[in-house]
């Protein structure tokens, strides 16, 4: 069993010879246990699909009310890492759930809502070991020429190609991930990092622009050359911040469009 250190809700002023005290940070107390909570979650102490402690065993454990390992468990379930199942219990969120699935995946097609279309058709086009440039170093938080894994797919939904992607990975976590394996894997790639390597993206930073189409992107996407493209950069991060994908996705919106909700 991992431990914790008690929590604690107030702390001592700095001493100051020069001045006066330094005022503290002060963290609430249910953002400790959330801390607390998302620590075992990043060491692997509750796998994802497995089911967490109840409130009371985390309320004993922490030595905290109920109510305040509730409000900790209510902010990581906005936050998509846990998930509450009616009469179940609480449990690690996974890529492999129907409404995890298309957290990340925001083009809708014009006609309905993410999933309407069935899963997407993907062809692999590579998967191949490189070294780190600069400015992929730079996401991942590498340094130039470190070993990656660089990989090529594209996404059609019923039989016209839709989606192009770049994804780049760091090495050394996935070791023995190939072209092959990303092709037999019937769910979402996600899901395959997070089953079979142990690294769970719990979120990402993306960034968004208009780019013409180039040819060997034109030709993948079967579309004429410089026809606009949405470009998404996303870099999505396991726990802890650390960034473990970067991936440039080049989106066709002739039949989709790019949907967000902001709150």
């Amino acid at each position: 069993m991992i431990t914790s250190q008690l929590p604690t809700s107030d702390t001592s002023p700095a001493a100051n010879d020069n001045g006066p005290s330094i005022t503290p940070s002060f963290s609430p107390l249910y953002q400790q246990i959330k801390g607390m909570i998302l620590n075992s979650l990043r060491l692997g102490e509750w796998k994802p699909g497995e089911a967490i402690p109840s409130e009371m065993d985390l309320a004993i454990r922490f030595r905290v009310s109920q109510g305040t390992v509730r409000k900790a468990i209510d902010d990581l379930a906005a936050e998509h890492l846990l998930v509450r199942r009616q009469g179940k219990g609480t449990f690690v969120a996974t890529h492999a759930e129907q409404q995890v699935q298309f957290r990340f995946l925001k083009l809708v097609p014009n006609s309905g809502n993410p999933g309407s279309e069935g899963p997407a058709h993907r062809d692999i086009v590579q998967c191949r070991r490189s070294s780190a440039s600069a400015d992929i170093a730079r996401a991942l938080a590498l340094r130039t020429g470190d070993a990656v894994l660089q990989a090529r797919r594209v996404l059609s939904f019923v039989g016209t190609p839709a989606i192009l992607e770049d994804i780049w990975l760091p090495a050394a976590p996935f070791k023995g991930l190939t072209a092959e394996r990303l092709t037999n894997y019937q769910g979402p790639m996600y899901a395959l990092f997070e089953t079979e390597f142990n690294m769970r993206m719990v979120r990402a930073e993306e960034k968004i622009r208009a780019e013409p189409a180039t040819q060997g992107q034109a030709e993948l996407l079967k579309i004429a050359q410089g026809t606009p493209l949405l470009s998404v950069e996303r870099t999505a991060y396991t726990y802890k911040d650390v960034p473990m994908e970067l991936r440039r996705g080049y989106y066709r919106t002739d039949t989709h469009y790019y949907h967000n909700r902001l709150s």
